[in-house]
């Protein structure tokens, strides 16, 4: 009864927040637990990021499939300062992903903050929900940098 609780005030919390997102993830899991479908969370869990990410890939390659960028496009992005400095925001946002994946992974009650933090951030900093790896990956980052101050101050 614990997680259904949880799943109804995530779902309200996601209402207030206005994060679809969230509200539909904590709505469909709820569900599953409603109707029994318990014994399908483990391998969602397993599987459940693979296939996320596997579709936000797919919908950022969509316009290389549409042809909406061709060659071209390619070479003059990556000819320009402004391309340059995306390619590298580009390489650091998925290695601090990778590195938010592997902290999720090791502590994944984390979650808890990642979820209430990005929330707060849509209601109060009017910020956009782009994903609790970001998220994990700044979280892992700020961990590393305030254990290196507490390593150095003592």
């Amino acid at each position: 009864m614990n997680g259904e609780i949880i799943l109804v005030i995530l779902i309200v919390v996601g209402l207030i927040g206005r994060s679809p997102i969230i509200t539909t993830a904590a709505c469909l899991l709820l569900v599953m637990k409603l109707v029994h479908l318990e014994r399908y969370l483990p391998s969602m869990e397993r599987r459940g990021l693979e296939f996320g990410l596997l579709f936000l890939t797919i919908g950022v390659l969509v316009p290389f499939a549409q042809e909406k960028v061709d060659l071209r496009d390619i070479t003059n992005t990556l000819t320009t300062w402004p391309g340059i400095v995306a390619l590298a925001g580009g390489a650091i946002a998925t290695y601090m992903n990778g590195k938010g994946l592997a902290m999720l992974k090791i502590d994944p009650q984390m979650i808890v903050g990642l979820v209430l933090g990005s929330i707060l951030g849509i209601v109060f900093l009017r910020g956009i929900p782009v994903g609790p790896l970001m998220a994990a990956g700044i979280t892992a980052f700020l961990l590393k940098v305030t254990q290196w101050i507490a390593d150095k101050l003592s």
